[in-house]
C-alpha cells in the first residue's frame, strides 16, 4: 500500500500503471470506508468493534471509551461538552492543544468522524465562528448531523468528501485540524496539497497524527487490518515534512509523541507496532 505517485511525465509512468495506481488507492479506500462504517454503526447500536482501544475500536462500555479520550489528551470538561455519541475514544492525541483557536474563525476538520473535535473547536469560534467536518463514511456523517441538531450546534456543518479533494473554496479557511486521519490516505501528497489550496494566507495546520519512526515490514504495510487501524499507512517524518514543503508550507514543526507507544501498543496486542510508529503533532503555516 505505497503512497500515490502524481508523477505522469514522460518515462515516469504510463497509462496503465496509473489507472493501477488509482485502482489501488481507490480499494484502500473503500476498505477503510467500510471499517469506519463498522465503527459508527457499532456505536449507533451500543456495541463493541475492532480492538476497543484502537484509533478504529469502539467499546459498548462508556468508561473504556473515556478512558481513551482522557489518555489522549482531552479533559472531562471536554467529555461533558459534546453530545452523547460524538465521543468514540477514537484518536491519537488533541489537535486543539496546538491549534490556539480563536472566536470567529473557520476551522476545517479532516476525517471528522461523529463530529467530537468539531463541536469542541465549535465552543472555541464562538457564533461568529464556524468548524466544517469533513468525512468520506456517509455512516459518520450521518451520526455527526445528527449529534448537532440533538445538542443545537448551529455554528458546525459536516460535509461529505475524501480529504484528498475538499469541497471547500479556496482562500476560506483559518485553521485545519485532524486527529488520526492522514495515515490512511494513500494519497497525502493530494492531502497537503488540497490543504494549502482551502487555507487563507497565514493560515494553519494543527494535526496529531500516526507517524512511523522506521520503515516498516512490508507484512506490516500491505496489512489491512494495521491499514485501517491507523498504523500501516504512516508516513516517516522526513516524508511528511517533504509532502508539506512541496505543498508550499512554511514553519514546519513534527512533534513526536513518545508517550503516545503506551496507548498505540494496544491496537495491535503482539505485533509490536511500537517499534515502528508513534503519534505526533504536526504543525504548519501557509505563508
Amino acid at each position: 500500500m505505497s503512497e500515490e505517485s502524481s508523477c505522469c511525465e514522460p518515462g515516469c509512468c504510463n497509462e496503465e500503471a496509473v489507472a493501477e495506481q488509482h485502482k489501488q488507492s481507490d480499494d484502500v479506500r473503500n476498505e477503510v470506508r467500510k471499517s469506519y462504517a463498522k465503527v459508527a454503526e457499532a456505536s449507533n447500536n451500543n456495541e463493541s468493534c475492532g480492538i476497543e482501544s484502537s484509533c478504529c475500536g469502539v467499546s459498548d462500555d462508556i468508561d473504556i471509551n473515556t478512558l481513551n479520550s482522557l489518555r489522549l489528551g482531552y479533559s472531562n470538561d471536554d467529555l461533558e461538552n459534546v453530545p452523547d455519541g460524538a465521543d468514540m475514544g477514537l484518536g491519537c492525541g488533541n489537535p486543539r492543544a496546538i491549534a490556539e483557536l480563536s472566536a470567529g474563525e473557520t476551522v476545517v476538520d479532516l476525517g471528522s468522524g461523529g463530529g467530537f473535535d468539531v463541536f469542541l473547536a465549535a465552543r472555541e469560534v464562538g457564533e461568529n465562528g464556524k468548524v466544517i467536518g469533513i468525512d468520506m463514511t456517509p455512516t459518520m456523517i450521518s451520526k455527526a448531523r445528527t449529534n448537532a441538531e440533538k445538542a443545537n450546534f448551529e455554528n458546525v456543518e459536516f460535509r461529505l468528501g475524501e480529504i484528498e479533494f475538499l469541497p471547500i473554496a479556496d482562500n476560506t479557511v483559518d485553521v485545519i485540524i485532524s486527529n488520526c486521519v492522514i495515515n490512511l490516505s494513500p494519497n497525502k501528497v493530494q492531502v497537503f496539497s488540497d490543504a494549502y489550496r482551502i487555507l487563507k494566507s497565514g493560515g494553519r495546520l494543527a494535526i496529531s497524527d500516526v507517524v512511523a519512526s522506521c520503515e516498516m515490514p512490508e507484512e506490516m504495510k500491505n496489512d489491512p487490518a494495521l491499514y485501517a487501524g491507523c498504523m500501516a499507512g504512516a508516513s516517516l517524518i522526513d516524508e511528511l515534512e517533504s509532502y508539506m514543503q512541496v505543498a508550499g508550507f512554511k514553519e514546519i514543526k513534527i512533534t513526536p509523541k513518545d508517550d503516545s507507544k503506551d496507548f498505540i501498543k494496544d491496537w495491535a496486542p503482539g505485533k509490536n507496532v511500537t517499534d515502528y510508529v508513534l503519534s505526533a503533532h504536526i504543525e504548519a503555516v501557509k505563508p
